[in-house]
């Protein structure tokens, strides 16, 4: 049985709604964060020793970081389903693979810095232009390469656009999106998906919807 290890307001509401899509028995273990630091309780080191999430158990193995158990996940469970064949002579599969690493690899580090430095208030003042700098030049470089499509690779839901979805609603919060029409259009296209909506039923509150 499938267990996902599953905090409040994160990245592990993409691996919910993956579990959703594939359809598969799975079990959750929910964790709140603290109401005052906003981190994760001391709990999720039971499970694995940096106390994040999202983690899952699988027939007693425990898999961590979430481009790792996506990748996972779509393999044992997938069914064939939501990834191209794994061939590394394939545009499209070495695409799949670099949208999965991208998006923590290099998108969500200007969107990581404009939180926290951003509550340096004047003191992060100096290097908010930079951080700017580098979120158009991510978003700019999405915003092309979704530009006449409706999924990152092929014509149908993979993982790349499980794993890339966390980057758009942080940036929707960070951005906003208005100056990338493509990028809002990909967060509400995808946000509308029935399993999407089932895994915000299951998970509950999740404040990185548009649509709770």
């Amino acid at each position: 049985m499938i267990t996902l290890h599953h905090l409040n307001h994160s990245r592990s509401q993409r691996v919910l709604w993956l579990l959703e899509e594939i359809g598969k028995p799975y079990e959750v273990v929910n964790y709140q964060r603290d109401a005052v630091t906003n981190l994760a309780p001391p709990a999720l080191k039971a499970v694995h020793p940096l106390g994040k999430s999202p983690v899952i158990t699988d027939d007693g193995l425990v898999v961590a970081e979430s481009g790792l158990i996506i990748d996972y996940l779509i393999r044992r469970h997938g069914d064939g389903r939501f990834a191209p064949a794994s061939d590394m002579a394939s545009p499209d599969f070495v695409a799949y693979q670099h949208w999965l690493h991208f998006a923590e690899g290099s998108a969500m580090l200007p969107l990581m810095l404009k939180l926290y430095v951003g509550r340096l208030g004047e003191a992060g003042a100096p290097l908010a232009p930079r951080i700017e700098g580098e979120l158009h030049n991510h978003f700019a470089y999405i915003e092309a390469a979704l530009q006449g499509r409706e999924y990152f690779v092929g014509d149908a839901l993979t993982g790349a656009d499980i794993q890339m979805s966390f980057v758009f609603e942080a940036g929707s919060l960070r951005g906003p999106l208005s100056d990338y029409p493509n990028m809002d259009a990909f967060l509400t296209r995808i946000q509308s998906r029935p399993a999407y909506q089932r895994a915000l039923a299951v998970g509950g509150p999740y404040r990185f919807a548009r649509q709770a």
